[in-house]
């Protein structure tokens, strides 16, 4: 099946000690480009996401975002800084009897611990937290699954959304079929449309003098060849069935359908050139613009 080159895909595995949220998501580009946003201490696993995303992506612009919350209170250590707290309340006797303010009274350690307990938990560093390693492998494995999940999600929607452009250029396809033949059944009546116009144009200018019918066959022939589009009409309709036979595929074909596409608007360019028919001009260009908007879809295939 084939693939759109944009999709979102998100994935997340939650454990006891973290959080963990891996999000996919892409846009059109000539070849597959990958973007990890991680956070430092997690960079040794952006080359296994760009592995493990190359395994089922060949092209687009794809961004993959992951977030680690780990929930340290759980397994972390918190010791009071006991020297910590006693160099502050050293640091405020000291101030405070040098400026006299305890002249009056005599502030024991202990009512000062009960008076300003609370201010001093604000105090910087009177705390001290001791993390608990994390286990690298246990962390990329989770890490791993849950860009998995992500990546099953992303393949989905791109899937998805490739279906619907092929059920598109399917539909167009077989309206581009149709009015080929069109020109294939009226292209051999524009011969004798042009020699019934050049026989009456010579015979406008004449009168009644003899008209030379060899002559007017002869100009009729040089038109028909000037004017054949048989060659371009065969190469066409080739052109139609391998884009069909491609868009039956699942491996990634879109920069073949490019140059396809490119092929078809070349012969339907030189069909328009020969062709001197109102009628016929009208539908060359339906020709070209359902052409265009093939080729704008394709630009979003895989």
């Amino acid at each position: 099946m084939l693939k759109s080159m944009t999709g979102y895909g998100r994935g997340q595995i939650q454990t006891a000690d973290k959080d963990i949220l891996v999000e996919m998501k892409s846009v059109n580009a000539r070849y597959l480009e990958q973007n990890v946003r991680i956070g430092r201490n997690y960079s040794y696993l952006e080359e296994e996401l760009k592995s493990l995303v190359k395994t089922r992506i060949s092209r687009g612009k794809v961004e993959i975002s992951v977030s680690v919350t780990l929930t340290e209170g759980k397994k972390a250590d918190i010791h009071v800084n006991q020297e910590i707290i006693h160099g502050y309340i050293d640091a405020m006797l000291d101030y405070n009897r040098n400026h006299g303010e305890l002249d009056q009274y005599d502030l024991t350690m202990d009512q000062f611990y009960a008076q300003g307990w609370l201010s001093m938990m604000q105090l910087p560093d009177v705390f001290r937290v001791e993390k608990a390693e994390c286990d690298e492998d246990a962390l990329r494995q989770d890490v791993l699954t849950a860009a998995q999940q992500a990546l099953d999600a992303f393949v989905g929607m791109r899937e998805t959304e490739g279906a619907k452009l092929v059920q598109d250029i399917q539909n167009r396809l077989v309206y581009i079929s149709e009015k080929l033949t069109v020109i294939e059944q009226n292209a051999p009546e524009l011969t004798a449309k042009y020699r019934e116009r050049l026989t009456a144009k010579i015979q406008e200018l004449l009168g009644n003098t003899g008209i030379d019918e060899q002559r007017i066959l002869t100009e009729a022939a040089i038109f028909s060849e000037k004017t054949a589009v048989d060659e371009e009409t065969v190469r066409l309709r080739s052109h139609l069935s391998q884009m069909r036979k491609l868009l039956d595929t699942d491996s990634s074909v879109g920069r073949k359908l490019d140059f396809l596409i490119q092929e078809m608007n070349r012969e339907v360019n030189t069909i328009g050139s020969k062709i001197q028919d109102v009628e016929m001009t009208a539908i060359v260009v339906d020709l070209k613009s359902e052409i265009e908007k093939i080729r704008e879809q394709i630009q979003n295939i895989e």
